[in-house]
């Protein structure tokens, strides 16, 4: 039963990434290359700042 629901947010997870590049492949190389310009603890606060977001969408999601 575990197994089933972490693979499925996994699925979920790449379908919901490779939105973007499918769409639109300038607009997602544009954005990549913003990112490689930013500091190491900036991409770090954005991830810890995405974390905390689905963290507490799952808390009242599944809550």
């Amino acid at each position: 039963m575990y197994w089933t629901e972490i693979l499925t947010a996994l699925a979920l997870v790449m379908v919901i990434e490779g939105m973007l590049p499918f769409i639109s492949p300038t607009k997602y190389r544009q954005m990549v290359a913003e990112i490689t310009r930013l500091s190491d603890n900036n991409i770090r606060n954005i991830g810890l700042v995405v974390m905390i977001a689905g963290l507490l969408l799952l808390f009242f999601v599944r809550g």
